[in-house]
């Protein structure tokens, strides 16, 4: 027998043409989900970069604050006995967590490092967001430790001598004073 002539469905290339478009639009649909997914990568490019800044500029450098100039004057202007061996006790707590802080920080680091360049997001992420919350909540308790038991007996014991609180105000000033070039005449 033989072959059919061909039929002609004049529809037929239109037809194509309507199933073309709507692979299209299911895509541009898809496209169109982008910029919500985008803003919270953003988002958490901009807060990992300013965390790495802030924690070594400013988290350690207060830690290096604490234990250089505020321990060693308050264990200084401590009654000896109970109260110098009270100070010492909490100051070897603090300085302890802030060992510990640090270390945790550090593991965290190459991770956030990646998420401020956009490198590492969703499943195969290097960051272990149970180090993150965990890293806070030890920062927030060690922070109210701190703010709690030591820096009020801190205040008790410099403020009996106004020159030992001066002396600290003025040792932590010239740490973070900026540093000038030496001009010769």
């Amino acid at each position: 027998m033989p072959p059919s002539p061909p039929t002609t469905d004049k529809n037929a290339p239109l037809q194509d043409f309507s199933q073309c478009h709507a692979g299209i639009l299911g895509k541009l649909d898809l496209l169109s989900q982008l910029p919500a997914l985008l803003e919270p990568a953003t988002r958490a490019r901009i807060i990992a970069a300013s965390a790495l800044e802030f924690f070594r500029e400013a988290i350690f450098e207060h830690h290096l604050d604490e234990e250089r100039e505020l321990f060693p004057a308050v264990l200084a202007s401590a009654e000896k006995g109970e109260e110098s061996e009270r100070v010492e006790a909490l100051a070897r707590r603090l300085t302890d967590e802030h060992r510990e802080l640090e270390t945790a920080w550090k593991r965290l680091e190459p991770g956030l490092k990646r998420v401020a360049k956009g490198q590492d997001s969703g499943q195969d992420s290097e960051l272990d967001v149970t180090d993150v919350e965990d890293l806070i909540r030890r920062y927030r308790a060690h922070a109210e430790f701190e703010e709690i038991e030591y820096l009020p007996l801190s205040q008790a014991i410099l403020g009996r001598n106004a020159s030992h609180l001066a002396a600290l105000g003025l040792s932590l000033h010239m740490r973070h004073a900026p540093k000038r070039p030496a001009t010769y005449i």
